[in-house]
């Protein structure tokens, strides 16, 4: 079943959301314990609202291409008293259009 993001909150897990692609913000670099990695945040709109989405590495381009996607397997986290949409270890993002 697909999620709106008006209904995602903070204990939402395995997330799956159809949503237009506003904006993606130019990637930054962050230090992991695995390293340098880039990240950027990505604004995804449905009918119902407005989240962030953080996007790492391979998946910046996907979604900077693309102007809808589906995610599978997301998460919430909260940063600065946010909510923001993640994709988990076995989520994926796939192109709609």
């Amino acid at each position: 079943m697909v999620d709106k993001i008006s209904d995602l909150t903070a204990d939402s897990k395995e997330i799956e959301v159809e949503a237009t692609v506003i904006e993606v913000q130019d990637p930054r670099t962050v230090n992991t314990r695995f390293g340098p990695k880039q990240v950027a945040t990505a604004v995804l709109e449905d009918d119902s609202g407005r989240m962030n989405l953080s996007v790492w590495e391979d998946q910046i381009k996907v979604v900077k291409e693309a102007k809808k996607i589906k995610l599978s397997g997301g998460y919430i986290t909260v940063w600065n008293k946010n909510m923001q949409l993640n994709v988990g270890r076995g989520g994926k993002i796939e192109v709609v259009e």
